[in-house]
């Protein structure tokens, strides 16, 4: 079948799914001869709710796993669906009727080469946890350990390539027919949500990125990653060891247990931070059944098919951005905006820094554990037309986590702001990084990076000079390229001289 043909069938199907649910409001706008709105009165179930948050929730459940993914990012993109729609939509969880234990065997034993009794000592058939991707079993290893083994859906791969090829086709036509929507990049948002299901469909990647994340908090008493069982792990099949501990959002079943909630808040807020800022590393779907408190207060993260990466300078950018918002000074923001390449320079900086004031006042101005930056960034998102500024996808995913987190920390602590107390581990690392001693020290790197390149430097102009005295004509291009690299050798042994005479005064 033609992928024109076949997309737009599906996209029939698709329709009449979110009219049975409803899940489209404004069709009287859309469509005011009523044609539209007549239509979904008729296909409409009953007993529907009565928000269009959770109606919409309701279809993408049914529409299967891609949309479910979909939704859950929609829920950061309040400038899109609105803020009422956002928050429904953030409570949509990722979890489906469990398959079969049998098939679920059948796949250990298939990527792993051997009978599963060979290989678990036990194997329970019933998931305890099933979602779009996955489902997880625990089991226990022949040396007797006790393990959690993720198994991938049957079929899951073929499912995600149909749903992933009719995204990017309306993205591109999106691209090419509405040139307002450009400054969004729907096929670069699409490719990194690609990005995402692709490494959620390996479990070998999930392996390293827990592997990963683990060495990154060897030692920390705050936060732990279960160990990987490589030899019992493949591309559909990943073993790791069992944890124990409560739901991070279970208030009361941790206060019962001892735990102080306050303080697991904070600590939740470093490890938040550290991942981050200090790590560019960070787990991308820390919802509450992900993340569970230990007997002696540790967090312990699960479920690591979603992480993101964020480079040095975006990181700093970012955290001179929430200092900006966290302190008040909109015109550090604005300057990060623009410094960064996120507003165009030919927009007005005063004129931005007129409208991040009016969308942070609102919120910044809210008492205390009322405020939530997530929902800042969101309203960023509301001033980004009017700036021609374009979405970043690499931090939409932060975003999600963030949101996720704050929803987290109103359960667990509702009259404490986490952020808060992650903003000195901020200033800190701003200091750290951006302080004096931190440039000194890009200035030493610079002239080290340049002094090892010295010998080839050196055995270049050796080999130029005996072609000289060999009466060797150099065509005009060498003569300028040489002459360009000695002025920058001047400018390299000047630099060595002021780091040498910042690195004493500092």
């Amino acid at each position: 079948m033609l992928r024109g043909p076949r997309n737009l069938f599906r996209l029939l199907k698709i329709a009449l799914t979110l009219a049975r649910h409803d899940a489209v409001p404004g069709l009287e706008f859309v469509d005011p001869s009523g044609v539209l709105p007549w239509i979904v009165r008729r296909v409409r179930r009953e007993g529907l709710p009565a928000r269009p948050g959770p109606r919409l929730a309701q279809a993408l459940t049914e529409l299967g796993p891609s949309f479910v993914k979909i939704g859950q990012a929609l829920s950061t993109r309040a400038d899109f669906v609105g803020e009422e729609i956002a928050a429904d939509l953030s409570e949509l969880q990722d979890h489906l009727a469990p398959f079969p234990g049998a098939a679920a065997r059948a796949t250990v034993e298939a990527e792993l080469g051997r009978p599963i009794r060979e290989i678990y000592a036990s194997f329970d058939d019933e998931a305890i946890a099933a979602a779009s991707i996955a489902q997880v079993h625990f089991a226990t290893t022949i040396e007797g350990e006790a393990v959690a083994v993720k198994v991938l859906r049957p079929g899951v791969e073929a499912q995600f390539a149909r749903d992933l090829d009719l995204f990017f086709w309306l993205a591109h036509r999106a691209e090419r027919h509405v040139p307002a929507l450009r400054r969004l990049k729907p096929v670069e948002v699409v490719g990194k949500f690609a990005e995402t299901v692709a490494m959620e469909m390996d479990l070998r990647l999930e392996a390293a990125a827990a592997a990963e994340l683990g060495g990154n908090f060897a030692g920390d008493p705050e936060f732990r990653v279960p160990r990987v069982d490589w030899t019992r792990t493949a591309r559909r099949v990943l073993t790791m060891e069992r944890i124990e501990g409560i739901p991070v959002d279970e208030r009361e079943a941790l206060i019962a247990a001892g735990h102080d909630v306050q303080e697991i808040l904070a600590r939740a807020a470093r490890t938040f931070f550290r991942q981050v800022f200090r790590d560019g590393f960070f787990h991308g779907d820390m919802h509450p059944g992900n993340i569970f408190v230990a007997k002696d207060g540790a967090l312990v993260a699960v479920d690591f098919g979603i992480t993101g990466r964020i480079d040095k300078r975006t990181r700093i950018f970012l955290a001179e951005m929430l200092q900006g918002f966290l302190t008040g000074n909109y015109a550090q923001v604005a300057s990060v905006h623009f410094r960064a390449g996120y507003v165009p320079a030919d927009q007005s900086e005063g004129a931005f820094i007129q409208a991040c004031r009016a969308i942070a006042e609102p919120i910044m101005g809210r008492p205390l554990n009322e405020i939530s930056l997530a929902r800042l960034l969101a309203q960023l998102f509301e001033v980004t037309e009017a700036f021609h500024m374009e979405t970043q996808p690499q931090l939409l995913l932060l975003q999600k986590s963030m949101l996720v987190c704050e929803g987290v920390g109103r359960k667990l602590a509702p009259e404490v702001n986490m952020w808060t107390m992650a903003e000195p581990l901020v200033t800190a690392w701003m200091i750290e990084n951006r302080g004096p001693a931190a440039r000194a020290r890009e200035v030493l790197d610079l002239v080290v990076a340049r002094v090892d390149d010295l010998p080839n430097f050196f055995n270049n102009l050796e080999r130029a000079t005996a072609a000289i005295a060999q009466g060797v004509k150099l065509n005009p291009e060498a003569l300028a390229a040489l002459g360009g690299r000695s002025s920058t050798w001047w400018w390299m042994l000047a630099a060595l001289v002021l780091g040498v005479v910042l690195g004493k005064v500092l």
